[in-house]
């Protein structure tokens, strides 16, 4: 299971946040979760958390990112965002 915070990319965008629950009906539940346009160069996201286009959603919703869409799940080492940019 996964757990702790991670950015998920998906065949089209990212996603940044908190695992919720990884075994939802095929979804990966995230909170404190940013939804995020540009990731700028991959290896400079995960290396240093900088990001190029971020949009959080409200703090205490619960996203639901569709695990048939996920290309891969990293663990993210950074705080997570808070502000559009």
């Amino acid at each position: 299971m996964l757990a702790g915070k991670v950015i998920v990319r998906t065949v089209t965008l990212y996603y940044i946040g908190e695992v919720v629950a990884s075994e939802n009906k095929g979804f990966l539940a995230l909170t404190k979760c940013s939804w995020v346009a540009d990731a700028g160069t991959w290896h400079v996201a995960l290396r240093d958390g900088t990001l190029s286009e971020v949009e959080p959603y409200p703090a205490d919703d619960t996203v639901l990112v569709n695990l048939g869409a996920v290309v891969d799940i990293a663990p993210w080492h950074h705080a997570l965002p808070t502000k559009a940019q």
